[in-house]
């Protein structure tokens, strides 16, 4: 059940050569070894490439948005490339379980890279959204691709090496994607920023595609007759691209017209999550279900509150937005610290225990970074208490992709990857939602026009804590399903 075996078109009796061996013994050594060298340098670069664009597109999108007269159109350059990236994970799982992730990979990379020239050439806001929602297109295959390479090409003793390695990738671009990008759009424009990603393709391609098809090339079953694509989850993978789609236009305008469409997009949404999510997600049944039900959790929480933090630590203790963004950064750090500890072989027996207690430094983290509302707290508390939350995020998040390779049989990677992401992606946005919704009932939408003031009681302290206190206790939630992630074994 762990990696398959590196196939040859030429072998055509199913009974193996004398001389054949499990994967674990053809191909020795760690992730950098000879054997893996290639494979695991080009999926890296591939995460790193994904992890610059996610940082520093963000930071463009304001000057682009102001210059194509389209601000009132800036959250759907967000919302679009989320709903078309859920109907891609979908299509990827079941293109990887049916053909092998190199296709899905090579397709998603070249989509991600078109989307990203539409928006950088675009003269209007609504070609720059397109732009985006073909990125997102490209984003989600890739993803469920990389998830579908890992579980064929590496033995289960690897993964968790090589996933850590994906979230230490994403440190230096946590770090210098935004400064960089401001430089770029400053200095040349924000549109470099766009067309000057897609450059960066040519080496991860050139370098993974050829070791995925020694590797992990093929269906997961070669003696199997090949299936078409199952039409009923794609109907459903529509369904959930645009339930959340209308949920995010109808957000957009709170007036009660809106209610159609939220209503509309509720109903599609709901049964597709249903549809696509394992059996017995919602009430956190043993095993992979948990597994998927954790990662949204985690994430939604985590990202949620981690969406105020920047906003409080300006609002409320008069910090200036690039100090405030520089609050996070040690995050990044700490957060591939706990990726690599969960990593370490002596760590596999303890697996869930350290999936709690991460989830438990989670909630400590989201609780205690409102503190800083009161004055006497010093304003870096903020960011050791994010520090400490992002090292339990690393160990969380790396393992429920390791647990849930350990749990798919192969033909079914692909699959299961793709409700993990979709997991992961629909929580961040019904949790931010939720927060909010909270934050503005609250007086939150208030705080925007303070500007950068200090002192806690110059606006609305009890908006922040209505957002931070309710995520901490999901979090809490998080550590219970953590500990209904193993299947007890029969006697």
């Amino acid at each position: 059940m762990t990696a398959l075996e590196p196939r040859d078109a030429e072998v055509t009796t199913p009974t193996p050569a004398p001389d054949v061996q499990p994967i674990d013994q053809q191909l020795q050594g760690g992730v950098l070894g000879r054997d893996y060298r290639a494979l695991s340098v080009g999926i890296v670069s591939v995460v790193l490439l994904i992890a610059f664009e996610a940082t520093a597109v963000g930071t463009a999108m304001p000057v682009a948005a102001r210059e194509l007269n389209g601000i009132g159109l800036y959250a759907f350059a967000f919302s679009s490339y989320f709903t078309t990236s859920l109907f891609a994970m979908v299509l990827s799982g079941q293109w990887a379980d049916r053909d092998g992730p190199l296709r899905p990979l090579a397709t998603g990379i070249s989509a991600f890279a078109v989307g990203l020239l539409l928006s950088g050439t675009a003269n209007t806001m609504w070609l720059f959204i397109l732009g985006r929602a073909v990125q997102g297109l490209g984003g989600g295959m890739v993803i469920v691709a990389l998830y579908v390479v890992i579980g064929r090409a590496y033995p289960e003793r690897l993964r968790p090496a090589i996933l850590a390695a994906f979230a230490a990738s994403w440190v230096i671009p946590s770090v210098v994607g935004p400064l960089a990008s401001g430089t770029v759009t400053e200095q040349l424009g924000w549109r470099w920023v766009f067309v000057g990603i897609p450059v960066l393709v040519v080496f991860p391609l050139a370098l993974a595609l050829p070791a995925i098809r020694r590797m992990a090339s093929g269906p997961a079953d070669p003696s199997a007759t090949r299936g078409s694509f199952d039409a009923h989850r794609i109907r459903l993978a529509l369904g959930i691209s645009l339930g959340a789609a209308l949920l995010q236009f109808a957000a957009q305008d709170l007036k009660w017209l809106s209610l159609l469409p939220a209503a509309v997009g509720a109903a599609l949404l709901v049964p597709a999550v249903l549809g696509l999510l394992p059996k017995g997600t919602y009430r956190a049944a043993r095993g992979l279900p948990s597994v998927v039900l954790l990662r949204g959790i985690s994430a939604g929480s985590f990202i949620a509150a981690e969406s105020f933090v920047p906003l409080m630590l300006v609002t409320q203790r008069g910090l200036s937005p690039t100090m405030a963004g520089f609050s996070l950064a040690a995050g990044g750090v700490t957060w591939a610290l706990g990726s690599f500890l969960q990593s370490r072989t002596r760590m596999e027996p303890h697996r869930e225990r350290l999936m709690v207690f991460g989830m438990v430094l989670v909630a400590v983290a989201i609780a205690g970074a409102p503190t800083v509302l009161i004055d006497w707290v010093p304003v870096w508390m903020a960011a050791v208490s994010w520090a400490i939350g992002c090292f339990g995020m690393g160990m969380v998040i790396a393992s429920t992709s390791v647990m849930l390779l350990k749990l798919s049989e192969p033909e079914e990677a692909g699959s299961n990857s793709a409700s993990l992401q979709i997991s992961d992606g629909l929580s961040n946005v019904i949790l931010l939602a939720a927060g909010g919704a909270a934050f503005a009932a609250l007086g939150g939408g208030s705080v925007a026009g303070h500007g950068a003031v200090s002192g806690a009681g110059a606006s609305h302290p009890a908006a922040f804590a209505v957002v931070f206190l309710p995520m901490a206790l999901v979090a809490l939630v998080g550590a219970w399903v953590s500990t209904r992630v193993r299947v007890p074994q029969t006697p």
